[in-house]
């Protein structure tokens, strides 16, 4: 009898897991639709709820459904195609693909520009810089962190417009920048941190992708610099030829 417990254990979680993931695939539960409540699926299945934990969590690992924190378990989207190209609009990109962009102003402060963040903004090291740290999302789903360096004199009003708004597009938008593009971007992965996981809603040791760019004007005039962390796990990165 020993033996046969924790055999019929993993029997039940499994079979609970296979329960849910058949109505994900047949559609019953819909991407991004929040699960019942480990309750509900515990008396559905007539087991306790560390079985259901159990459950939730292979199906978690295995990017099917994801937690969140103090508010339930959902459906996980599929990964979202993320176009990269000389015109980068975050907020255009989400809505194309059926989903409402947010986003969230974290932090803002006046910092002296890094030798790098200066040579990219053709400014003096230790130029007055507005850095805003702002988080993205789509629908509910956080997609990336970004940390935007713009030169504080010309945007003076940057953070207020963006904690407003959301969208650093609309930012420019006010100062009177109405086009603009991307002149570099640069891609490296790495390991979410503890502060970009928790802000993300990530597992930690979950991977990222960072991407790097530079924005600039139409006669080549440099706007800004920004440092992304995505979830690598909810996005698809489609380089595109222009």
């Amino acid at each position: 009898m020993t033996l046969a417990e924790p055999e019929l254990g993993v029997a039940l979680w499994r079979k609970v897991a296979d329960s849910i993931e058949r109505k994900i695939s047949d559609g019953s539960y819909l991407s991004g639709e929040k699960l019942p409540s480990e309750t509900e699926i515990a008396n559905t299945h007539r087991v306790n709820r560390h079985t259901v934990r159990r459950a939730l969590a292979a199906l978690a690992e295995r990017g099917l459904v994801r937690a969140e924190r103090g508010s339930g378990t959902y459906v996980e989207s599929a990964r979202l195609a993320y176009p990269l190209r000389t015109r980068t609009r975050f907020s255009e990109i989400v809505g194309a693909g059926g989903r409402e962009p947010r986003g969230r102003l974290l932090t803002a402060c006046t910092e002296a520009a890094s030798k790098d963040i200066a040579r990219q903004l053709k400014l003096k090291p230790g130029a007055p810089l507005l850095r805003i740290d702002g988080l993205r999302l789509a629908d509910r789903i956080p997609i990336c962190l970004g940390t935007t360096w713009l030169p504080a004199e010309r945007f003076p009003d940057a953070e207020e417009i963006y904690r407003r708004s959301g969208s650093m597009t609309r930012v420019l938008a006010h100062h009177g920048v109405r086009d603009y593009r991307r002149a570099e971007t640069r891609i490296t992965a790495a390991i979410a941190d503890a502060g970009d996981a928790a802000q993300l809603d990530l597992r930690l040791g979950s991977p990222v992708l960072i991407v790097e760019a530079l924005d600039v004007e139409g006669d080549g005039r440099p706007l800004l610099a920004m440092r992304s962390r995505f979830a690598a796990d909810r996005v698809q990165f489609v380089v595109e030829q222009d």
